[in-house]
Order: structure tokens, then C-alpha cells, then sequence
């Protein structure tokens, strides 16, 4: 037997509890486990509430279906895996293995040698408050971005012939930032140019631009975009709520983003992926809702349900006023799983991060057979993630099971 104690004291109020597990071999990943356990339900106790994700800390918790779903398990010995084991709750456990229902299906299009193709344009027009990103704010000065497109240039070209040498295969394209419509039209032209010159995209199952800024938009972008090979765009309202895109310093309004979804169909898109933030400077849980409802009057093919996290480098992370308490984010993210399910959205993908309000989560939501590939490949990581760009984060999947990281230079001037 492997017997795990906690004790935890806090403001002289005393919680404990003890983990038994019966083991014929003694391991690490069990005394993790026995030691998770009985930390979880010792630190409950000391809880008004109990954790969503129970004795989870991770940011990816559907890794733990995902792998339980790919050896042969089912939805409901996932479901009891979450339940008897991390304490999850019961809405919780039907996001996780949703969720990996929709990866398993997303990894049986893959073959060993696939991979996925991530291109970072770091440059906003303006820093929004909730943002951590490396991106560059321009203003007006533009200056830096024709000698870093120039840059990207060179390494789109020597890793195409890396990839020819190696015969790994392309599957699924993502641009983004930053916000890459920051780039003129022209500039975008010769990017996608130069990407299905480089590179033998034959093979490629989606190829995504972010444009979350509808103030970077223009019919004459959003052509250049789908000719270019684009077959999917992100437009992000974050909010519907004049006010409230104000005081996270979005510099467009509600009716700018219902601008730029008629212009991006008018252009030729069908597939149309929108977020939103639930817990913004000024929001209230009427004025989310409101959102959810006039986003969702939009048909986007996904639509992202991000928890408002708060993060170093963010001016939110100095300012922390006028949010709304973790209690208003649970009555939310409820609300709005039942709305979304009630459309016939399900929930493909998911990941938490730190600071995050309520210890929650960011779901993405879509519509039959419109699954963003590249959101579940990147978050589930089942295969290797190369990025070109500064900032980029390539990430190799070893034979073994194990992750490598490798890291562009960070900022702009510097790649």
C-alpha cells in the first residue's frame, strides 16, 4: 500500500486527509497520484467551493482522456477515470471527453511523418488590456515590418528545404500574432506567395489567418487572404459591448465586427472562427450574454469561450478593477454551454491557464464537421508544432512520447 498524508493549516484552522492506494509495484506516477489525492481533499475542506477541476492543476487536463480514449478506453470509463480518481466535476467531465472525442477523431488524419505549420506576424495596431503576447504595437510606424517579413522570407525558404529533405508533410496552417492583417494587403499577397512556393502545401487539410482586429480589415485584405489559399479566418469580437470593448482598449465597435464577418463572406469564407472573453473590465453577466447571443446571430463555423485570465505583461494584470467575481463567471460559462448546445455547437477543445478567473477554463465550440484541426493538434500536442516567426515556439514530438521546445528570438528587432 502507498499511504499519502496531508495536513494543511491555514489562519489556525486545521484540514486532513489520507490516500490509500494498493500497488504491487511501487511507481512515481502512483505516488503522484496518492499524494494529489490526498492533498485535494485535505485543501477542500479549507474551500468555500469545491475546485472545478478537482485535484487537476494542469493546463491541458483532456490529455489525461485523450490518451485514456487512444488506448482503447470509452466516453463513460473516461468519464469515470475524471470522476473516481481527480474529483472533476460533473460538467467538467463532459467538456474533457467531448473534447477528446472530437481529438481522437482529428489524430486518426494523421500519419507519422505529418506536421503543422505555425507563421507568427508579431504586430498589433494597438496592445489590448488582456494581452500578454509578444507583439509589437505600431501605431502608424511601420518601419520594422518590411525587414522582418524579409527575415521570415529567408526562413520560410531554408526550413521548405529542410522539410523536402526530411519528406515530413504539412497538414495544417496558422497564421497568426498578433493580429496579421496589421500587414497591407500587398504585403499578405507576397507572405502566402512565398509560403505555397516554399512549400508543398498539396497535403493541407485547413490554413487559418487570425484577423481577430476588425480594424485591420478591408475587402481588399479579406481577398487577398482567401486567394492566397486561406480557407479559414478568425474575427474576434472579445465583446458586443461598446463599453466594454472601451475599457480593454479595443479600438473598434460591435458593429465593426459585423463589418468585417459580411465582408470576410462576402470575399468568399465559409469557415469563420469568433471569441469571446467572459469577465471583462465593465462586463456583467447580461452584458456577456449579449454577446454571446448577437456573436452567435453571426453563424460562426467556431466560436471560442475564453475565461478572462490574468497575465504578466498585461495591463489588466496592474489594474484589476471593475471585474466580476468568480461566482458571476460559473453562472456564465453555465449559461452559455447550455446556449451553445442548444444551437448544435459541441465542445472540441480546451486548456486552462494561470490566474485564471475561477480556476476555469477556454472551450471552443463548433459546428459539425468544422473543427479548427490546428486549435486541437497545438493543444493536445499529438504532433510536432514547427512555427516560423519571432516568438515561435517549435515543438518536436520524439518517438519516446516526449516534447522538444525550441524558441525563436523573442521579439521583432531581434529575429
Amino acid at each position: 500500500w502507498l499511504t499519502a498524508v496531508t495536513k494543511i493549516t491555514v489562519n489556525g484552522i486545521t484540514a486532513a486527509a489520507t490516500r490509500r492506494i494498493k500497488s504491487a509495484d511501487e511507481t512515481v506516477r502512483l505516488r503522484r497520484r496518492a499524494l494529489q489525492q490526498s492533498y485535494y481533499l485535505a485543501a477542500k475542506q479549507l474551500l468555500p467551493v469545491a475546485p472545478p477541476w478537482g485535484a487537476l492543476a494542469g493546463v491541458r487536463p483532456t490529455k489525461i482522456t485523450t490518451k485514456h480514449l487512444l488506448e482503447g478506453g470509452t466516453p463513460k470509463s473516461a468519464d469515470r477515470l475524471l470522476r473516481n480518481v481527480y474529483y472533476v466535476t460533473d460538467d467538467r467531465r463532459r467538456l474533457a471527453v467531448d473534447c477528446s472525442v472530437s481529438t481522437v477523431r482529428a489524430v486518426n488524419l494523421l500519419q507519422p511523418n505529418d506536421l503543422s505549420l505555425y507563421v507568427g506576424i508579431p504586430f498589433c495596431p494597438t496592445r489590448c488590456a488582456y494581452c500578454s503576447f509578444v507583439s509589437r504595437g505600431i501605431g502608424k510606424k511601420t518601419e520594422l515590418m518590411e525587414p522582418y517579413l524579409a527575415a521570415l522570407r529567408r526562413e520560410i525558404s531554408g526550413t521548405a528545404a529542410l522539410l523536402r529533405a526530411s519528406g515530413r508533410r504539412v497538414r495544417t496552417v496558422y497564421i497568426g500574432g498578433g493580429t496579421p492583417t496589421t500587414l497591407s494587403a500587398g504585403q499578405l499577397r507576397l507572405l502566402l506567395a512565398d509560403l505555397h512556393r516554399e512549400l508543398d502545401l498539396s497535403d493541407c487539410l485547413e490554413f487559418t489567418v487570425e484577423a481577430g482586429r476588425p480594424d485591420t480589415l478591408d475587402p481588399d485584405k479579406l481577398r487577398a487572404l482567401r486567394e492566397g489559399g486561406a480557407d479559414r479566418i478568425s474575427i474576434n469580437p472579445q465583446s458586443m459591448v461598446d463599453s466594454v470593448l472601451r475599457a480593454s482598449a479595443r479600438p473598434h465597435r460591435a458593429e465593426d465586427i459585423r463589418r468585417g464577418c459580411g465582408e470576410a463572406v462576402d470575399a468568399g469564407f465559409s469557415l469563420i472562427n469568433m471569441d469571446l472573453i467572459a469577465g471583462l473590465p465593465t462586463d456583467t453577466r447580461e452584458g456577456f450574454l449579449y454577446s454571446l447571443r448577437e456573436t452567435a446571430a453571426l453563424a460562426p463555423a467556431n466560436l471560442t469561450v475564453h475565461t478572462l485570465a490574468l497575465k504578466k505583461g498585461a495591463d489588466l494584470m496592474e489594474k484589476q478593477e471593475d471585474l466580476l467575481p468568480p461566482g458571476e463567471i460559473s453562472g456564465i460559462l453555465n449559461d452559455t454551454e447550455a446556449f451553445l448546445r442548444g444551437l448544435g455547437y459541441h465542445p472540441y477543445y480546451l486548456y486552462r491557464q494561470k490566474y485564471m478567473s475561477g480556476s476555469f477554463e477556454n472551450v471552443g465550440w463548433s459546428k459539425p464537421g468544422t473543427d479548427c484541426l490546428y486549435n486541437i493538434y497545438m493543444m493536445e500536442e499529438v504532433h510536432s508544432i514547427l512555427s516560423l516567426g519571432g516568438g515561435g515556439m517549435t515543438k518536436i514530438n520524439l518517438p519516446d512520447g516526449k516534447i522538444l521546445r525550441f524558441h525563436n528570438s523573442k521579439f521583432p528587432e531581434q529575429y
